[in-house]
């Protein structure tokens, strides 16, 4: 396993490691193009329906494909199973201010967008921060900011507040903004639910409207981090839970905070060209546990559900040769699957994780993964899925792909030519192998 994870720089790279499989070879000439559809603008949901869980629901069984609707759920799961959401929370991620332009006493409009925190880095302290922090954005108008700090005049209750951004080192495709305000009794995060905007996905072609404040965000979230819902989730009702919980299916939470990444297209002909973005993780003792009473097996709500869990078994797998390895040193490259084979079973990479917990003194599993999941993967933990339609040639429909053993174009046909709508508001499927 050492071998597997060596790094060129600050990334996982397989081909340095001297690793030569056939799996790999297979999965990296992966042709985009063949994950295509036809999608035809009307048939993106701009806005959720008025009751989450009156959505259609596709349900494709074992090659079987029918329709239902979403409360229809939980009569469909088996009694006894063990179903896993995620609880992040969409912050409200956009911040616009307006340049002073001195000479002509007009100001160009720049907006910042958030995309992880960077000092502090921890989600939770930066968001208590008070007076200043530092945050990893895109910026939109770049090219009208090019020197001084932003200034803008805010009102939090009976309160006037400014609050500045500066512009610091690039980072990846964005750059460092520190930010600062004048008045040390706020926190980030009461200044974000003042003056930030919910950042809807592009593709919906729209502005923001106050109801996206609720309707983009499950009734279950919890934990602030994410810039894009776990769009899965939404179609849950409290009405559905309990109904889920009469049926006798046991619920875990755990956590991924969805990045920008999730939207950026992969412009490669094959999937080797296309860097799959990093998201943190956190995962708690007692959902471990829980999964290891189910033999290691459970329903996904959501690709971002999915990614968490089987990321899993990679990161207990490496526990297994390294069991005092750093928390910093269990991210989860994005070609490990494909390169490592799997020579622990996945009850076994479980209770590897809860004893580094144990030996560590902690509850949650913190890290990051940047699991990329195309045909040619091996799905550990997920049996059954929860899932919106996708973006023609994405990693979310490759992920779905890899999940039905290929069979993707009869489910997307079936959904296209009977009135289903797409991506974030849209419909979704149950998908059971």
């Amino acid at each position: 396993m050492e071998a597997l994870y060596l790094c060129t720089g600050n990334r996982y790279d397989p081909f340095e490691a001297g690793v030569k499989m056939v799996e790999i070879e297979d999965v990296k000439h992966i042709r985009v193009s063949e994950y295509d559809y036809p999608l035809p603008d009307e048939r993106i949901a701009k806005f959720p329906l008025a009751e989450r869980d009156s959505s259609k629901l596709l349900v494709y069984n074992h090659g079987e494909v029918s329709e239902k609707v979403f409360t229809d759920l939980p009569g469909l799961l088996p009694s006894g199973a063990l179903m896993i959401f995620n609880n992040t929370k969409v912050i409200q991620a956009r911040l616009h201010f307006h340049k002073e332009d001195n000479a002509q006493n007009t100001g160009a409009r720049i907006e910042v967008f958030l995309l992880e925190p960077a000092s502090p880095s921890d989600y939770q302290l930066n968001f208590a921060s008070k007076g200043r922090c530092a945050w990893y954005c895109l910026v939109g108008n770049l090219k009208r900011w090019k020197t001084g700090a932003l200034r803008r005049v805010i009102e939090v209750g009976e309160r006037r507040i400014t609050l500045s951004a500066g512009r610091g080192e690039v980072h990846g495709t964005g750059y460092r903004v520190d930010f600062a305000w004048d008045d040390e009794s706020l926190t980030f995060a009461e200044l974000l639910e003042a003056v930030g905007e919910i950042p809807i996905p592009p593709y919906l072609n729209r502005d923001t409207q106050e109801s996206d404040r609720t309707q983009y965000q499950t009734v279950y979230s919890k934990i602030k981090g994410s810039v894009a819902a776990p769009t899965a989730g939404l179609h849950f009702t409290d009405r559905v839970l309990a109904a889920i919980d009469a049926r006798g299916v046991e619920r875990e939470e755990l956590t991924l905070h969805v990045g920008a990444g999730t939207f950026r297209p992969v412009k490669s002909e094959e999937i080797s060209g296309h860097e799959m973005h990093t998201e943190y993780i956190a995962v708690r003792k007692q959902t471990l546990e829980k999964l290891i009473e189910h033999d290691g097996k459970a329903i996904a709500v959501g690709t971002t559900s999915v990614r968490t869990l089987e990321s899993l078994y990679y990161i207990g797998a490496y526990l297994a040769d390294h069991p005092d390895a750093p928390e910093d040193k269990l991210h989860v490259p994005q070609w490990i699957p494909y390169v490592y084979k799997d020579n622990i079973d996945t009850v076994a990479s479980l209770r590897n994780i809860v004893g580094y917990l144990d030996r560590h003194g902690l509850e949650v599993l913190k890290t990051s993964t940047q699991l990329l999941i195309v045909p040619g993967f091996e799905y550990h933990i997920v049996r059954m899925m929860v899932t919106n339609f996708h973006q023609p040639q994405s990693t979310l429909l490759l992920l779905v792909s890899a999940f039905v053993h290929g069979d993707w174009h009869r489910i997307y046909d079936y959904a296209l030519t009977h009135g289903f709508r797409f991506l974030s508001y849209g419909d979704s499927s149950l998908l059971i192998p």
